[in-house]
């Protein structure tokens, strides 16, 4: 006899299908439940742990990749510091070389200044020899709509695979 679907049955069917078990808060994540959960792309999980070495997941057999509650923290700490406050991956740098290894919940928005060159990390020429121009600095610091926010965030991976590119060009 097959028992009644219940709370207790992790292997139950809903109506809507098969349930999805939860993992606890304090479980390590995969590499795609953290880039699912951020909404960053996993290459680009994987080049923040080139550029920030407190980012150090834990790497079990064949390198799979798993974050543990800190790491995640961490890591969405550093993509509101990029895409929503305007950092460059150096000043988040420097923060964290600042802050002992941890940012801080009371970081200000990057200046004029740094989100002018955070915008101009993020243009990438059309052909090459079209000529770049430093933007103006943006308005008072507002924040982003989601569009805007996933629009900076497609802009810095072209940047990142036209930096690829070029190096294995």
């Amino acid at each position: 006899m097959i028992p009644p679907a219940s709370p207790a049955n992790d292997d139950a069917e809903t109506a809507d299908g098969p349930r999805r078990l939860r993992k606890a808060a304090g479980a390590f994540r995969t590499i795609s439940e953290v880039a699912d959960e951020l909404h960053i792309p996993q290459h680009v999980l994987r080049f923040w742990e080139t550029k920030f070495p407190q980012v150090k997941p834990l790497k079990r057999g064949g390198g799979r990749r798993y974050y543990r509650p800190d790491d995640i923290a961490l890591l969405r700490r550093i993509s509101d510091l990029l895409y929503i406050q305007g950092y460059t991956i150096k000043g988040v740098q420097r923060l964290l070389r600042e802050g002992g290894g941890r940012l801080a919940d009371n970081i200000p928005p990057a200046t004029a200044a740094e989100r002018a060159e955070a915008e101009a990390e993020r243009v990438v020429p059309a052909a090459p020899q079209m000529v770049l121009t430093m933007p103006e600095p943006p308005a008072p610091v507002r924040r982003l709509t989601e569009v805007e926010r996933l629009r900076a965030g497609l802009a810095h991976v072209l940047a990142e695979l036209e930096a690829i590119r070029r190096l294995l060009g």
